[in-house]
């Protein structure tokens, strides 16, 4: 049946029968894809935040769906839906986690910055090796944020402890695979990394000197920022 979706009474008809479908391949072909469009469609549709939760959360517990694992740590770590009355990043991280064995990038990322967060609960230690490997799962798998944050690792180096002072790393400044690390995530779009990038050919740091190329990153980190720009204008206008 073709919907003119112009009408919103058609709208609403084809919405309704979209979620039985969804509705019918979860709970009766018991299909994790289905289960986790289930709840992509009770959140964004329906904006019943409790029932996707539950949702998202038996996906993951049930079929180990990874891409629900990402959303239910999501939904522990921001307090979405009844199930979460508070923030619970240590039930978060533990979500993460298992979205990262399930090969999701973005739960890799996720588990890597909440180890070594400033702001994590008292209840978590922080954890810069296991921050380390997660973060490094994230690159492998070609997440640019992960890339981006794991050169800034070996940009700066990462002390033992928070508060120390003196220069006592547990990962020692190395500007070599910075580099490397900041290259493929500006490979992969993210527009700060290819800012480094520009700066270590500038300067030498991590790899040989070479303005061309520093100036071919400058240039792709100031279009990457105009097509932001430019996508931020468009959903401005979309809104309004």
């Amino acid at each position: 049946m073709a919907y003119n979706l112009k009408e919103e009474g058609e709208v609403k008809e084809y919405l309704d029968n979209l979620g039985t479908e969804y509705r019918f391949g979860c709970f009766s072909e018991k299909n994790p894809e289905v289960c986790h469009l289930l709840g992509d469609f009770l959140e964004a549709i329906k904006k019943d935040f409790d029932k996707a939760s539950k949702v998202y959360k038996s996906n993951c517990d049930d079929y180990n769906y990874g891409k629900s694992c990402l959303k239910f740590g999501h939904y522990s770590f921001l307090a979405k839906g009844k199930a979460s009355t508070k923030s619970d990043p240590v039930q978060a991280l533990k979500y993460y986690e298992k979205g990262c064995d399930l090969k999701v990038s973005e739960s890799c990322l996720n588990s890597g910055l909440l180890l070594i967060s400033k702001n994590r609960p008292s209840t978590m230690e922080r954890d810069v090796p296991r921050s380390l490997e997660y973060l490094s799962k994230s690159c492998d798998l070609d997440n640019a944020l992960g890339c981006y944050y794991l050169s800034g690792m070996y940009i700066s180096g990462v002390k033992k402890t928070e508060d120390v002072t003196e220069n006592d790393y547990i990962i020692p400044k190395n500007m070599e695979k910075a580099f490397v690390l900041a290259q493929k995530a500006c490979n992969l779009g993210n527009m700060y990394a290819c800012a480094n990038v520009s700066q270590m050919y500038a300067k030498g740091d991590g790899t040989a000197k070479d303005e061309t190329l520093s100036a071919k990153y400058k240039n792709m980190a100031l279009e990457m920022q105009e097509e932001l720009k430019r996508q931020q204008t468009l959903q401005f206008q979309q809104g309004l």
